[in-house]
């Protein structure tokens, strides 16, 4: 009989595993459980970037590689890609027959994409194409795949928009049975009272959008009764032309959101509802739901209900002539000199000449608005609210699409009186679907991680303007200190920055059908309410408030087992609207900057990496400056800190470092700006370096 060895057989020890993240130059790292790993460009072994990869930690003699300048940390290799973050790319097409090569638009995809011409002849030289892999590249074989589609020439001025659509896949089409179904609507507002919707078209009420809006979907009106404020809210009845369960719910439902690109919007919903049936133009009747809330002088709402309704808009105003009208009434102008003051700006799509009484009656309403707006917020800011103070840059085009401008937008009084009314209805109408115990998709906004707020808190510390900063307050997410923080900055050139650092702290917003706080708003209970045009949740909502106003329907448990799986795909795909709108300004602002290629500009370091620094210019622009052009050495990267130091010079990068840089190229396709330092950021070798050339 054979003997048993005595030895258990070992099981081979799990490798570490990890999403791998790629740059331009084919090195990458690998974030795993046993730390992070630096994989040399040679050692990604046909790993894409997102991939979720194995790696093996290789020994010194093995992780020879030409780069030198990434922070200390372990260099491994790719063994294995265990899941495939995506098979389909964008490209450009360049024809070697028998092939067609499709180079990734993605600078940090080392590969490229070999297709057979004769699968796709009609395909040219230079046109964008999507690709699908077939095979992925091994160490003795290239990638093959096919071609899905051709985008356009690269030539095209609005590739780069289009190319940001087909990443994001977005629907731009509507279906065929959904389009009828948008033609098929009628409008019929006496059969709406008829059926209980209130009259309201003898009412004073009136909508305030930007400039170029084309979707009216909320309208406001507001009496004084005494001491006290009756403000209306009045929103869009969307639901009473896109039932549940319709071609157009469907098709609503899938996109979940209208999207808005910098020379475009992808809406939610066809024109035929957005921009004419649903639309509040002034002076037509339009079918809405209301909240009607009578406020005290300190802002507390004394009672409200919530009713479906019909409207005649008397104003179509724009955020600027609002602003104009505030400004002037500061200085005691007549009406004549309110209405020249209004004229002056931009007129407003869709609206209708203002006469002097109807001025009079806005000048009226608005400044209480105004005045309310305000009590509402400072009684939301005791609860601890949060208010970032962001630039938000938007870029002009011409009629062909190209920049001309890039124009800046910050909180005004004309966007505050707007933000607060639509806030407390959304809070109004979530107390009341509650209190009638109907299902509802909450917005909700969970306290910050206690692990983002301890590394930014190491951050902040860095400034001088933090040095008393209470940790255990801070690092616990309490409101009042993180106010403090907020208002501390605010004039301060630190402003933009720390307000951005915080923003990366707190967690998103999402839709959920539980009810939880929002956080950011200091409200235990919150949805959304006032955009039914374009956000499906709204809709959703919309349709809770006629299940608990006319009774339940027949598709009542149908669309309440629906909520759940809305709720998370709304948020899924209001996070891809809001990264595409952002992409698409990015392109523009990279395009206007073209035409200063070799020009030195002054700009903050926003970010600090082991690739090097992102570079903000006051124009908001955003562009990198590789870590191999800040100078001649080995740079080690502080994580907790945020910041780069020459290990032979003691130079230092950190955040919030003013940096004189070059702009040396403009990829407007990736979205991306390359600069360099300017010669006497170069030259200059002090030790006390970053240190003293904070902002």
């Amino acid at each position: 009989m054979a003997r048993r060895s005595s030895k258990a057989r070992r099981r081979p020890k799990a490798r570490p595993q990890g999403v791998l993240e790629l740059n331009a130059q084919g090195f990458g790292f690998v974030k795993t459980a046993e730390g992070e790993f630096f994989i040399p460009a040679s050692k990604v072994n046909g790993a894409f970037p997102g991939d979720l990869v194995e790696v093996s930690r290789l020994s010194s003699s093995d992780s020879r590689s030409s780069h030198t300048t990434p922070a200390r940390r372990p260099t491994a290799r790719v063994t294995k890609v265990l899941m495939r973050s995506r098979d389909t790319f964008i490209g450009r097409y360049e024809i070697a027959e028998p092939f067609g090569i499709v180079v990734p638009e993605d600078p940090a995809i080392p590969y490229d994409i070999f297709t057979l011409r004769r699968d796709a002849p009609q395909v040219q030289e230079g046109d964008v194409v999507e690709v699908q892999i077939l095979e992925f590249p091994t160490r003795s074989s290239a990638a093959t795949g096919r071609i899905v589609r051709v985008l356009g020439s690269e030539d095209d001025v609005d590739i780069a928009i289009d190319l940001i659509i087909a990443e994001h896949q977005f629907e731009t089409e509507f279906s065929e049975a959904a389009l009828e179904e948008a033609q098929q609507a009628k409008l019929d507002t006496d059969e709406a009272i008829a059926q209980g919707y209130r009259d309201l078209t003898q009412e004073f009420i009136f909508t305030i959008d930007p400039v170029d809006a084309r979707d009216f979907d909320d309208a406001v009106s507001l009496e004084l009764e005494g001491e006290n404020y009756r403000l209306g809210v009045h929103i869009a009845d969307v639901s009473r032309f896109v039932s549940f369960g319709t071609s157009l719910d469907l098709d609503a439902r899938r996109r979940a959101t209208s999207v808005y690109l910098v020379d475009r919007v992808i809406p939610m919903l066809p024109e035929q509802l957005s921009n004419n049936l649903c639309s509040l133009v002034p002076a037509q009747n339009r079918c809405t739901v209301s909240v009607e809330a009578l406020i005290s002088s300190q802002g507390k709402v004394l009672s409200y209900e919530v009713f479906p309704s019909v409207i005649k808009s008397s104003a179509r105003l724009s955020y600027d002539q609002v602003q104009a009208l505030l400004d002037a009434h500061k200085t005691n102008a007549s009406l004549e000199e309110i209405h020249q003051a209004m004229q002056a700006c931009e007129v407003p799509h869709g609206s209708i000449p203002l006469s002097l009484l109807t001025i009079e009656k806005l000048e009226s309403r608005i400044v209480s608005l105004d005045v309310l707006a305000k009590v509402l917020f400072e009684r939301r800011k005791k609860d601890g609210c949060m208010d970032f103070d962001r630039v938000e840059a938007k870029v002009r085009l011409d009629a062909d699409h190209r920049p001309v401008e890039i124009c800046y937008r910050r909180k005004t009084d004309a966007t505050e009186l707007i933000e607060e009314a639509m806030i407390l209805a959304n809070h109004l109408v979530a107390e009341w679907l509650l209190g009638k115990n109907l299902p509802c998709v909450f917005r909700v906004h969970d306290v910050p991680d206690a692990e983002a707020l301890r590394s930014l808190y190491g951050v902040l510390r860095e400034f001088p303007l933090f040095k008393d900063v209470d940790k255990h307050l801070f690092c616990d997410g309490n409101p009042q200190m993180l106010q403090e923080i907020l208002h501390r900055v605010e004039g301060h050139p630190l402003q933009e920055l720390v307000n951005t650092l915080l923003l990366r702290a707190m967690k998103r917003a999402v839709y959920r059908v539980d009810q939880d706080p929002h956080y950011g708003l200091a409200l235990d209970t919150y949805c959304h309410f006032t955009s039914p045009i374009r956000r499906y949740p709204d809709l959703l909502v919309h349709r809770m408030i006629k299940e608990g106003y006319f009774g339940r329907s027949e598709s009542f448990e149908a669309q309440k087992n629906a909520l759940p799986w809305m709720a998370e795909h709304s948020s899924e795909m209001e996070r891809k609207a809001e990264k595409a709108a952002r992409q698409s300004q990015l392109v523009k602002i990279v395009e206007y900057m073209e035409a200063y290629i070799g020009t030195t500009f002054d700009g903050v370091i926003s970010q600090v990496s082991t690739f090097g620094v992102t570079v903000r210019l006051e124009n908001t622009a955003l562009g990198s400056v590789p870590i191999e052009e800040l100078g001649d050495e080995y740079f080690s990267f502080d994580p907790a800190r945020h910041l780069l130091s020459g290990v032979s010079t003691g130079r230092v990068y950190r955040l919030g470092q003013r940096l004189r840089v070059v702009l040396v190229a403009a990829y407007p396709r990736g979205r991306r700006l390359a600069f360099k330092l300017a010669p006497e950021e170069r030259h200059d070798s002090r030790l006390s370096y970053a240190t003293d050339r904070w902002i």
